[in-house]
């Protein structure tokens, strides 16, 4: 845990590797007992409810024991490796300029981390001319407050900013220059597991003032020429307007109409008899040439005729190639010949599991379903693609819509519950998390600023973090800190869905699968590109009518693609 140490300098105790965590699964040691490492040379794998972590050595010296094999579930605060004599001994001859260890209670607040003892080249920091060294989840911190963390004094080890350096700027009322240096303090109490790494404050209802974000908006789209159908306004005619080549002076019916009398009237008291026709009692349509409308010839933008007679929306690019149903990332590990397998409940899956059951137990879901006709942004993302060489599924494009949604008049939605302060926390930022699926289990990496990006750098941005998930190689801190998630399980399959929130987010919407299906645009039947959506809220927090409202407003922004770029 961090800030705990063994008495022993010879013995390196587990560290929290995340927040609050208790044991972490050791995946495979990189070293074994006898090989001489050096400090911040990585020692172990250790997989924790998030995560795949390197464990790196706090010192140089020889490795004597290690304590656990592969697959053993380590606690935190155990004996993790035992070195080689003292401080003075291995250690001292391969680092001689190391200086002795400090006493426990002047070790400052990072000791025993991840890393042991932080330099000014720990991973994960960054430092340049005129930067403050600080991590993302701190530099985050400092952008959500306002204060400028470049002009804060670090009370870290090597000089980094903490989060309570910049707490402590931002009461003091700095955030330029003049702010005076955060001084040197013990540990700022830890962030409690259920919160995002970088929460802002919540303005409540007594008037406290919110944190003021940057004023930064969603980069453009500069494309040389984009080509967007007529959308969801196809050429709709005026009443008494005829189309192209329809014979004027004609009725628009195509027959001649009767004048009815009223329900009940008596005959010969001056409305005409309905004419009979034998059979039928309707007049049959004229012959061809003399009086009967020609074919309609289609203007560009009016509805095309699609196959059966049926017509085509404006943009429809024709159905999707069949595209065989992949392997499942969770496979069955029964093999030939046994009756049954047994698969330890550990590691993500247990995690996946508890928070998952605590999600239900805590919030109160309802689910609103809608669809949304995307034609037009079918046609959209293949010429953005087209243009840019990366590839636009419609996702890039449904996170651009819930960011437009939750930064503008939704933003009630873009929080989270702290139960245990029982408050609700709204955010400025908008941090989308992407559900992804791996043979690991589910993960939810976090897009950062989502509602600051254009579609092409969303796209970008869930191609990295998914691949990074897949691989086990993505950060900890790119795992927390979500605001609103989405669930894209129409990439594979499904239509409409009752997704459970990624607790303590207060919503999650659910994309199913893009299909052919008929539209309505302007009264007019056609076949055009479906996609439909679910979303779940918490009643505790959402109103119904809010989710609803919010969800049309979605819908409207994907009909309409154009506003997205």
């Amino acid at each position: 845990m961090a800030g705990k140490v063994s008495s022993d300098p010879n013995i390196f105790i587990l560290p929290d590797l995340g927040e609050g965590l208790e044991e972490a699964e050791l995946i495979k040691w990189v070293v074994k007992e006898g090989d001489t490492v050096g400090e911040l040379e990585v020692i172990a794998e250790m997989e924790t409810d998030k995560a795949l972590v390197e464990v790196p050595s706090p010192r140089a010296g020889t490795i004597k024991t290690l304590h656990g094999k592969d697959g053993d579930t380590i606690k935190v605060g155990a004996p993790f490796v035992t070195y080689e004599g003292g401080s003075d001994d291995v250690a001292a001859k391969a680092a001689p300029a190391a200086p002795a260890p400090e006493a426990e209670e002047d070790r400052p607040e990072d000791q025993g981390s991840v890393v042991g003892q932080m330099s000014d080249h720990t991973p994960g920091m960054t430092s340049t001319d005129g930067k403050a060294l600080a991590s993302p989840a701190v530099r985050r911190h400092a952008r959500d407050c306002g204060v400028d963390i470049n002009a804060i004094a670090g009370s870290g080890i090597g000089g980094r900013v903490t989060r309570k350096d910049v707490d402590q700027a931002k009461a003091s009322g700095g955030s330029g220059p003049e702010s005076a240096p955060a001084a040197s303090a013990p540990a700022a109490q830890a962030p409690r597991p259920s919160a995002p790494a970088a929460p802002a404050q919540a303005a409540s209802s007594q008037g406290q003032s919110q944190p003021q974000r940057p004023a930064e908006t969603r980069r453009p789209l500069n494309l040389p020429t984009t080509q967007i159908p007529a959308a969801h306004s196809p050429q709709q005619m005026n009443q008494g307007q005829y189309p192209q080549g329809y014979p004027q002076g004609y009725p628009q019916q195509g027959y001649p109409q009767q004048q009815m009398p009223p329900m009940g009237a008596p005959m010969g008291y001056g409305y005409p008899h309905p004419p009979m026709y034998p059979g039928y009692g309707f007049p049959p349509p004229p012959p061809m040439g003399y009086g009967y409308p020609a074919p309609i010839p289609m203007p560009y933008g009016y509805p095309q005729q699609g196959a059966g007679g049926v017509p085509t929306a404006p943009g429809y690019q024709g159905p999707a190639a069949h595209r065989p149903i992949p392997d499942p990332a969770q496979q069955g590990l029964v093999q030939q010949g046994q009756s049954e397998a047994r698969i330890p409940f550990k590691g993500i899956r247990k995690t996946i599991a508890n928070r998952l059951r605590h999600a239900v137990d805590t919030a109160v879901h309802f689910t609103v379903v809608d669809e949304a006709d995307v034609t037009a942004l079918d046609a959209l993302r293949k010429d953005v693609t087209a243009q840019t060489g990366v590839k636009m599924t419609f996702l890039p494009f449904i996170c651009a819509a819930v960011s437009k949604a939750l930064s503008g008049r939704f933003g009630a939605m873009n929080a989270i519950v702290d139960d245990e302060a029982a408050e609700i926390v709204q955010y400025g930022a908008v941090n989308l998390g992407i559900a992804t699926d791996t043979e690991n289990g589910l993960m939810v990496p976090v897009m950062r600023d989502a509602d600051r990006m254009n579609v092409v750098e969303l796209a970008e941005s869930i191609a990295q973090i998914a691949a990074s998930s897949r691989d086990r190689s993505i950060p900890r801190e790119q795992l927390m800190g979500s605001s609103f998630t989405i669930s894209n399980v129409g990439s594979h399959a499904g239509r409409f869905a009752t997704p459970v929130i990624n607790y303590p987010e207060v919503a999650i919407l659910a994309v199913g699968k893009a299909y052919d299906g008929p539209v309505v645009q302007n009264g007019e039947l056609m076949v055009g590109k479906v996609l439909p959506l679910s979303l779940a809220c918490d009643h505790r927090v959402v109103d119904g009518a809010t989710a609803a409202l919010a969800l049309a407003e979605i819908v409207e922004s994907l009909q309409n693609p154009e506003s997205l770029l």
